[in-house]
């Protein structure tokens, strides 16, 4: 899935700055530990060399030249320790192990016992120096640096597959904890998605991290003060359309009477009484649309619907009307028994088709043909309104539902707010609606699809 430009993740980057703050930590204690360990193994080392020079004095009895001494080891075996040690007299060295230079370690060692830091054939050995003074002998026992190095070496080499292994897992487990941790975001998330542009009430609080507490309240907040908003535009939409249908009709009967009273201007008081006419339309759309408006889905009382009745109903009202422009208005209804009734509430239900049907007889031309058909598709049953008229074009069909939206070049008067009631009505009902081609592939077809009863 793409993302916007310049979004970021937070458990990502939280992620991020856990692993980089681990491994700095862990590059520091691993030199402490590094610089521990060298301390504690040369302590150690020094300490072996010690007990070795005292021993070795101890042991030695016989201080004649023997030169070099054989050393004992298996084959293909290399000592990790590995000391090596000199017997020197007078300054000249008589025995000593094999890796041991011919040369004394130490030359002049003015201390009694001792350890001392030697450079041999480029080699640096540390030294312990045992002194027999009454005898002039000395016992040096030294080992390599490089030895104690490659120790350290070796253990390195065996932890930092496990180590880095560690770190991986440091790294899992921080994702999945991370991903815990942030479980109220995306939670507070859905529920702020879940909402519908009818549902403006609080996102709940309780249980929320102190972290997220401000931003849910800020939101609680905004959707107050919208709703209040909203609110308050329904009642004033409400009470403006109430108030103003009573001076409207108390206007079309004054336009009747002066129609009476002067039949030379019937003309102009016949087109003032249309205006009146489509006024009133418009205020009763008006007063529709905020009694539907503040109602939720849920607060939507329904009853099971028979369908056939409500669409001969319907025809029967607007056939005069029909019959009067040489209009076909027909039913079909393809439903069976067991799916002629739909749950709904009746009055919204036929206001939606009633609202269709005026829409396709006000655009239709004279001689036209509507039809209203019942059906069933895809598991739903289907009512659709659907005429063989003059048709919209792609473009407007995408904007038919928007409140006061019309048609470009349409000579028919209207409110622009039929195809809205009914797009609130269908959302109300968890209908789908939708838009297509007329009859003969032209016109307009209007199709409500709600579940059966």
């Amino acid at each position: 899935m793409r993302t916007e430009t310049g979004a970021w993740s937070l458990r990502r980057r939280l992620l991020a700055a856990i692993i980089a703050a681990s491994s700095v930590l862990w590059l520091a204690s691993l030199g402490i530990v590094t610089v521990i360990a060298w301390h504690e193994t040369t302590e150690v080392f020094d300490d072996a060399l010690e007990e070795s020079g005292y021993m070795i004095m101890a042991a030695t009895t016989d201080w004649d030249d023997r030169g070099l001494l054989a050393e004992l080891r298996p084959d293909g075996h290399t000592r990790k320790v590995d000391m090596q040690y000199q017997i020197v007299l007078d300054g000249r060295v008589i025995q000593r192990t094999g890796g041991a230079p011919a040369l004394p370690f130490v030359a002049g060692f003015g201390k009694h016992d001792g350890f001392a830091d030697a450079e041999v054939d480029q080699r640096h050995w540390r030294v312990f120096v045992v002194r027999n003074a009454q005898r002039n002998v000395e016992v040096q026992v030294g080992q390599q640096y490089k030895k104690r190095l490659d120790i350290l070496e070796e253990l390195a080499e065996h932890l930092w597959l496990p180590v880095t292994g560690m770190l991986v897992l440091l790294a899992l487990v921080c994702w999945v904890l991370t991903g815990r941790v942030l479980k109220p975001l995306r939670q507070t998330a859905a529920a702020i998605a879940a909402k519908t542009p009818d549902d403006l009430t609080q996102v709940p609080t309780a249980g929320q991290p102190n972290e997220l507490k401000p931003m849910v309240q800020a939101l609680n907040g905004v959707l107050g003060r919208l709703d209040h908003a909203l609110q308050a535009e329904r009642r004033f939409t409400a009470d403006a359309a109430h108030e103003l249908r009573t001076p409207l009709a108390g206007l079309h009967m004054h336009v009747q009477l002066l129609q009476r009273q002067h039949p030379d201007l019937a003309a102009p008081f016949h087109k003032l009484r249309q205006d009146i006419g489509r006024s009133t339309a418009l205020v009763d759309s008006l007063l529709t649309l905020a009694r539907l408006d503040p109602l939720s889905h849920e607060q939507l009382a329904r009853e099971p619907v028979a369908l056939a009745p409500l669409l001969e109903r319907l025809r029967a009202t607007h056939a005069t009307e029909a019959d009067q422009r040489s209009i076909m208005l027909g039913v079909r209804d393809t439903l069976t028994p067991a799916q002629a009734q739909v749950m709904a509430h009746p009055a919204m239900l036929d206001i939606a088709l009633r609202n269709l049907l005026e829409n396709a007889l006000r655009y239709c031309p004279d001689g036209s043909r509507i039809e209203l058909v019942a059906g069933w598709h895809e598991g739903r049953v289907c009512i659709a309104v659907r005429d063989n008229g003059p048709g919209v074009d792609a473009a407007s069909m995408q904007r038919l539902t928007e409140r006061f939206f019309r048609v470009l070049g349409q000579d028919a008067s209207g409110s622009g707010l039929g195809l809205s009631i009914v797009k609130r009505v269908a959302d109300l009902h968890g209908m789908l609606l939708t838009f297509d081609a007329g009859l003969d592939g032209c016109g307009l077809g209007v199709t409500l699809a709600l579940p059966p009863a």
